[in-house]
């Protein structure tokens, strides 16, 4: 194809371009000249529109996947409506665009006790911090995501409603709090969205600004629609006398159509142990026959409890349906606003049937059904490439089983997992997780550190670094409590740093001596070369909990930055957020 006269790209580059277009269908194409645009406007900093007047810009802030979804079926909503749309994610926004936006929605997730998402940090500090500009001419919605397991449930949802409120921008209806089962109440949000939205942008001609997506994976399989993944292994990977049972699975995707990379995640439906619905039927009365309508769907009591509905986690709405029906004073005084300590502990250290147990409550099967969270997936990160393992995906799964006085508890899906012998089927779908990929250049050194089972994707990533060419370093940390019972993939590890696909192996066995020692012991002991490898353009990754170990890791990584960079406490945490913001920095924590 000949260039045009005034073309600024060469010849060749477009022969190129030509060649990696060539058989690619019309929707691909349109996307793909929308994908192109977004990278145009970080360069330019001007927004990618085909139409004249205000745009629709739609903000999120994900940690796990699930606000990019929504905000994804509402940009492809507005787009179908004719609206003037752009998809934006929250660290590829340009602050100073703000002020200058008319209409604008927000997808954001709350993490943990109360914190943003990664991909979110710098704009919730920004909107929130001195330097936001007054917004008198904005209108704006809030979609917040969370947990109601936590006692700041949306926190940031309502942070960033409030101040945009502040500002000066015009709420254009309440926002929408989506616990874990996110579309019961995304649903209904969305609607108004773009309701509201017409009303504010008036009735365009229809657009093909941002055209819906190809479907990921190019398979029929997903989220709605689970893949039947036949079990090829299942075996323990700790040892005899070890306090915890970690399993390490390997499944089938062959005939599913089904890709992933390393860093994302599976997404596994389990149905609740019959144990456990038959106890909480007993611990109520109900009959496990009795028909039961719920939106529109009747079935069998068993089959909600088992199939439909949350029984290993509690969520303030069923508490305070529970204390109401109880009559509970200790339950009421849990659930007061100031008895965060109070209510933690409570959802922490108990399930469903465990209340049920303790404060007895004369439950209808209609109200029970209506009132406990709908079940939802669990999410693993996947521990293997698929060039190492061709059509198979492998899993690190802790099982989640105690026992209390009142029985034994356990997790839904680490139990469902656990309990599959080869030849079983689990349902699963892929999540993908852009936040948290290798560079791109396979000459950077990466630093990745995981304890537990947070080593997971590091193995699919030492699998993938081993099939490329590049130069890079590879430097793991790994902690857990004892050497001889708990190293996970121990052989493993050790092939790999024989072969020099990895590069350094640290450990920490917490309760191999007298005193504890973490990872985040280990990052400081070692600071002065983990300095010196993210000075020179290393990669940093930490998987796993978030509440405790995620936050010990960030407080040393700044720890070293003031120590061997000579900064200030202020520098050094400036400087470690700008690793996140320009993704040297990433997290995948639960």
């Amino acid at each position: 194809m000949p260039a045009p006269v005034s073309a600024p790209v060469a010849v060749a580059t477009l022969q190129q371009l030509d060649r990696l277009l060539e058989g690619l269908d019309g929707p691909t194409l349109q996307w793909l000249s929308g994908y192109i645009a977004g990278r145009a406007s970080l360069t330019t900093g001007k927004p990618p529109t085909t139409t004249a007047g205000p745009t629709l810009t739609v903000l999120y802030g994900s940690q796990t996947g699930n606000a990019k979804r929504v905000a994804e079926s509402l940009v492809q909503r507005a787009s179908q409506a004719g609206l003037p749309v752009r998809l934006v994610r929250a660290d590829s926004y340009a602050q100073r665009e703000l002020k200058q936006e008319r209409l604008l929605y927000i997808v954001i997730s709350t993490q943990g006790e109360g914190e943003p998402p990664d991909d979110a940090r710098g704009l919730v500090e920004f909107i929130a911090g001195r330097r936001a500009p007054q917004l008198p001419e904005l209108h704006h919605a809030v979609l917040g995501l969370g947990d109601s397991s936590y006692p700041e449930f949306c926190a940031i949802g309502k942070l960033l409603d409030e101040r945009l409120t502040s500002l000066g921008s015009q709420r254009l209806f309440a926002r929408g709090d989506a616990d874990v089962d996110v579309d019961s109440v995304a649903r209904g949000w969305l609607e108004q969205a773009i309701e509201h939205a017409r009303q504010v942008l008036g009735s365009p001609q229809p657009t093909s600004t941002l055209p819906e997506p190809p479907a990921q994976n190019g398979s029929q399989y997903n989220r709605e629609h689970p893949f039947a993944a036949e079990v090829l292994a299942n075996q323990a990977i700790t040892g005899q006398g070890s306090e915890r049972d970690i399993r390490h699975l390997e499944l089938s995707l062959a005939g599913s159509g089904l890709s992933y990379e390393p860093g994302d995640a599976l997404g596994v439906w389990a149905p609740q142990a019959s144990e456990l619905v038959d106890a909480v039927l007993q611990a109520t009365g109900l009959a496990a026959d009795q028909p039961v309508e719920y939106d529109g769907v009747v079935l069998p009591l068993r089959r909600w409890l088992t199939e439909r509905r949350e029984l290993t986690v509690l969520t303030r709405p069923f508490l305070q349906a529970h204390a109401e029906l109880s009559g509970s004073e200790a339950l009421r005084a849990a659930l007061e606003p100031a008895a965060r300590d109070a209510f933690s502990a409570l959802v922490e250290e108990r399930q469903v049937l465990d209340v049920l147990l303790e404060y007895p409550a004369p439950w209808s099967a209609e109200a029970l059904v209506g009132q406990l969270r709908p079940l939802a997936p669990r999410m693993y990160s996947i521990a293997s490439s698929p060039r190492a393992v061709d059509d198979e995906v492998h899993l690190t799964v802790a099982h989640v089983h105690y026992v209390t006085g009142q029985g034994p508890r356990w997790g839904v899906a680490s139990h469902h997992l656990q309990g599959l012998a080869e030849g079983d089927h689990a349902s699963v779908f892929i999540e993908a997780n852009d936040r948290f990929r290798l560079p791109d250049d396979p000459g950077r050194d990466i630093i990745m550190i995981g304890p537990g089972t947070g080593v997971a994707p590091f193995r699919a990533f030492v699998q993938e670094r081993s099939l490329q060419s590049g130069s890079g370093r590879n430097w793991l940390f790994f902690g857990n409590p004892h050497a001889y019972t708990d190293f996970l993939y121990q052989l493993e590890w050790h092939d790999a740093l024989r072969k020099g696909h990895l590069h350094r192996l640290d450990v920490a066995f917490s309760r191999d001596q007298d005193h504890k020692v973490y990872v985040q012991q280990r990052l400081r002991e070692h600071g002065a070369q983990l300095f010196e490898w993210l000075q020179a353009g290393a990669y940093i990754y930490v998987c796993g909990d978030a509440n405790r170990m995620a936050r010990d890791v960030h407080e040393a990584l700044i720890e070293i930055a003031r120590e061997h960079g000579g900064w200030s406490d202020e520098a050094a945490r400036t400087w470690i957020g700008e690793l996140q913001q320009h993704g040297r920095y990433l997290r995948d924590v639960y």
